[in-house]
């Protein structure tokens, strides 16, 4: 599944949640990190955030603790979104080659 940077959101699985439950401290992040789990635009959610250097709440299934380590960790990336992408499509790649 394809999706053009920004148009994401409309199938993310947090779409319908409220909001307030994504910008929370401490162990409720885990429940928020729930929600990331299966949703379909995982990718897409966690390289905006990256890109965009947010802040807050939880984005792809990573806290803002955990984006700020992968960040400092990875000063070399300059888009996130083609490091991920490239990265699922791998991936995907390594999958279909255990099926075949």
């Amino acid at each position: 599944m394809q999706f053009v940077q920004g148009d994401w959101r409309v199938n993310a699985s947090c779409r319908d949640e409220d909001p307030e439950q994504l910008f929370v401290r401490g162990a409720e992040q885990r429940k928020a990190k729930v929600i990331c789990l299966s949703c379909p635009v995982r990718t897409e959610c966690l390289s905006e955030a990256l890109d965009n250097r947010i802040e807050f709440g939880v984005w792809g299934g990573m806290t803002e603790r955990e984006r700020r380590a992968l960040l400092r960790r990875r000063p070399d990336v300059d888009s996130w979104f083609e490091l991920l992408e490239s990265a699922r499509r791998e991936h995907a790649d390594l999958d279909e080659y255990k099926v075949s």
